[in-house]
């Protein structure tokens, strides 16, 4: 009998597998609405085969003794565990499915660390993100759609963009001390992660403008905060906002695992004015294509010193974790994720059709508390605010929300 395939813990994910917490699990959720619903057993096949072309996603944590130097995953030819599972209808359905991402992980000890939940029209997919991202396991439901519709759900062509010289990072803000933290609302006794998604029209942006619809949701997202601080009585401080990029193909040939690396944009509270938009718009699409063009680890190089194999996993571990706990005030206020355009079609065939509507979410631990994560598709942009529920409540998102979508109208300005 052959053994197994083990593939080393890469850097993203042996640090999250140190600081893994019950209370706030380490989760990505993506929804996806389609029209019309779906064929069990024909679904069920199709997301099978769609792991078993890409067989990356089968995987789970490989077991070893307490003084191993390092974590593995541990490739398998079938599942562990029932993937899809379909919940009975009901008018709390997609809203216990949603509860279900943001509070249960499916495990890193069983393969694969996903679960596919189906209420009636809608996929919602839950994600370990120890193991995972979003963008890898869209490319597995474009080629689960593929299969079941029998349509082509190749990835559309990017953009095109004339090639920027590379560049330093210009007239940035010094970093020297701790970011503001997302303010307090109104915490929430229990223990966990809040929700709230919505769809909102895409922000007009005038033709040859020298930023993208990205560079407007940053900016955004640094308004909303800036707002809801001020509202809170916080004293104003430097914002930093972690961004993901990606840059993996989206054809079936893309790397399945975390693939993104993280860089954090800037601003002074002086820069937040609403007065001058066009240079604020001006300042964030310099800073963002610079940082996009600078290489750089994915968590940067103290990330990879800490996974080096020098010691057993377990004294690392607890290394990692007082580090972070010590580094806590200099973590980035909030993360924006944006997917932007969700490059699959997302079809489904005839009945079930194509997805009108993609949302995801990222983890909100504390202390950032808050993470902004967008999408668009067919021309609609879709947003979801997640958070902590020791920072926030219900009703301090659908609060953010509205700031959110104000601060979005504000960046559509004339050239």
């Amino acid at each position: 009998m052959t053994a197994p395939v083990r593939i080393p813990f890469p850097v993203v994910d042996e640090v999250s597998r140190h600081c893994l917490q019950e209370a706030e699990p380490e989760t990505v959720h993506i929804e996806v609405h389609l029209a019309g619903p779906f064929d069990h057993a024909r679904l069920r096949k199709a997301f099978l085969e769609a792991l078993h072309r890409h067989p990356r996603i089968l995987m789970r944590e490989a077991r070893g003794p307490w003084y191993r130097r390092q974590y593995e995953w541990e490739l398998t030819p079938e599942p562990d565990v029932e993937v899809v599972t379909f919940a009975p209808p009901g008018p709390r359905a997609l809203h216990d499915a949603r509860t279900r991402a943001l509070t249960d992980a499916p495990p890193l000890s069983m393969s694969p660390p996903i679960r596919l939940d189906v209420v009636d029209s809608v996929l919602l997919l839950t994600i370990n993100h120890t193991a995972l991202d979003g963008p890898a396991c869209l490319r597995v439901l474009a080629t689960a759609a593929e299969l079941y519709g029998g349509r082509d759900n190749s990835p559309a062509a990017p953009p095109t963009r004339p090639a920027e010289p590379r560049q330093d990072v210009p007239d940035t803000p010094a970093t020297w001390s701790p970011p503001a933290r997302v303010a307090h609302g109104t915490p929430e006794p229990s223990p966990g992660n809040g929700l709230l998604v919505t769809e909102l029209p895409l922000p007009h942006r005038p033709k040859g403008s020298p930023y993208t619809v990205n560079d407007q949701l940053m900016v955004t997202t640094a308004l909303t905060i800036a707002h809801w601080n001020r509202e809170h009585g916080a004293r104003p401080r430097p914002l930093r906002i972690t961004m993901p990029v990606d840059d993996r193909p989206r054809d079936t040939t893309m790397p399945i695992g975390n693939g993104t690396r993280l860089v954090e944009v800037p601003y002074a509270p002086r820069e937040l004015d609403v007065t001058d938009m066009p240079a604020l718009l001006r300042r964030t699409a310099e800073r963002t294509r610079a940082l996009k063009a600078l290489p750089r680890p994915q968590l940067g190089h103290g990330a990879a010193l800490l996974t080096a194999p020098w010691a057993p996993v377990t004294a690392r571990a607890a290394l990692t974790r007082t580090l972070r706990r010590a580094a806590a005030p200099w973590t980035s206020t909030t993360l924006l994720s944006n997917i932007g355009r969700i490059p699959y079609p997302l079809d489904f065939g005839d009945e079930a059709g194509r997805a009108h509507a993609v949302w995801f979410s990222a983890p909100a631990r504390m202390p950032r508390g808050l993470t902004v994560t967008t999408a668009s598709t067919a021309g609609r942009l879709h947003l979801a605010l997640r958070w902590s529920k020791a920072l926030l409540s219900h009703g301090d998102g659908a609060h953010l929300r509205d700031l959110f979508e104000h601060y979005l109208h504000t960046t559509e300005v004339s050239p």
